[in-house]
């Protein structure tokens, strides 16, 4: 064999391997729930799908298993993680216009509603795009999770019942605007902390979707759940955008179809939970009590909410303008199709 001859079949062997591992990769997927939880089944869905329809493998990494919700964006950013779960309500430090999911009574409480909004909304699927990509982020989809309860030590039914009590709310702030505006006194903190809080009445409340309040056993801890209808959780799936644009048409075509296959199997997961985890609750703790406000009886948080989308507007500006209007026009489409 020839130097020249040895130089090709070298070169060919090295580029044949390349091929192969650039073929059978092994991405990695972080989210902020526990595998059995929301994200999780989803995370689940799309990974199922990703291997039956390519040579690639995907490892998921639930909650606590890469540090907390800022750890986890860091690591998808910097290319540490292919894919990446995480609300808009931390994503909002860097995307102040994701912080739209947290204007009160903005989302409607239909799930179907709800489902067809997230699937056709062109906020969703146009413009928030572009504001991911300048983060270097590729935004895959947002799903719902559920209707947002707010879990205390004392009962409430007005803003007048949350004066002076410590709500936990994320590190956004939109949402401490929103419970400022309800009255309470909202208290920022990294969900680690959460239970512990409670249990030493450092804080005396938190929201959450009552699959997640009964999985973390955050009825433990507080005695009153209270829906008063103002939100129902958000959160969006990434990827790393360098990661994504390497990828081949055919890649970035399996992935968009896992990501359809795992929203449409999440939307149908959901239906029910809501109502599931509150008995499981009342299994766990007959005392705890359960409260949804009347609509007479949510007016005042409702007219609360006003300030806090007139507090997204300043904080936003002209591009925050633009998405609220464009939410606001998607959301009535949805209600007219779902609905006729």
């Amino acid at each position: 064999m020839t130097t020249t001859t040895r130089l090709f079949a070298t070169t060919a062997l090295a580029l044949a391997t390349m091929a192969s591992a650039a073929q059978a990769a092994t991405w990695r997927y972080a989210f902020e729930e526990a595998i059995d939880e929301v994200q999780g089944v989803f995370a689940q869905k799309f990974k199922e799908e990703v291997e039956a329809n390519s040579d690639h493998t995907i490892q998921l990494f639930p909650y606590g298993t890469l540090g907390e919700s800022a750890d986890i964006m860091e690591q998808a950013q910097s290319g540490i993680l292919q894919f990446v779960d995480q609300s808009p309500g931390f994503t909002g430090s860097l995307i102040p216009e994701a912080q739209v999911f947290f204007v009160p009574y903005l989302l409607p409480q239909d799930t179907e509603t709800l489902a067809t909004f997230f699937k056709e909304s062109e906020a969703i699927n146009e413009m928030f795009p572009e504001l991911y990509a300048e983060q270097g982020l590729e935004l895959l989809t947002m799903f719902p999770e559920g209707e947002v309860a707010i879990t205390t030590k004392e009962p409430f039914e007005s803003p007048d019942g949350l004066n002076e009590v410590k709500v936990r709310t994320m590190t956004n702030p939109l949402l401490v605007e929103s419970y400022r505006a309800f009255g309470a006194t909202p208290t920022p903190l990294p969900w680690g902390e959460v239970y512990g809080a409670l249990q030493t009445n450092i804080i005396q409340g938190q929201e959450n979707p009552m699959f997640f309040v009964e999985s973390t056993k955050m009825y433990e801890v507080t005695d009153y759940v209270t829906m008063i209808g103002h939100n129902n959780f958000t959160t969006a799936v990434m990827a790393n955008k360098d990661f994504y644009d390497g990828l081949s048409e055919e890649e970035q075509q399996v992935i968009g179809n896992a990501i359809d296959a795992a929203f449409e199997h999440i939307i149908e997961y959901q239906d029910g939970l809501h109502e599931e985890s509150i008995e499981k609750i009342k299994e766990a703790k007959p005392s705890m009590t359960f409260t949804t406000l009347s609509e007479e009886e949510r007016a005042p948080f409702k007219e609360a909410a006003q300030a806090v989308e007139q507090e997204f507007l300043e904080m936003t500006g002209e591009g925050g303008q633009e998405i609220l209007d464009q939410m606001k026009k998607d959301l009535e489409e949805a209600e007219s199709g779902t609905s006729g």
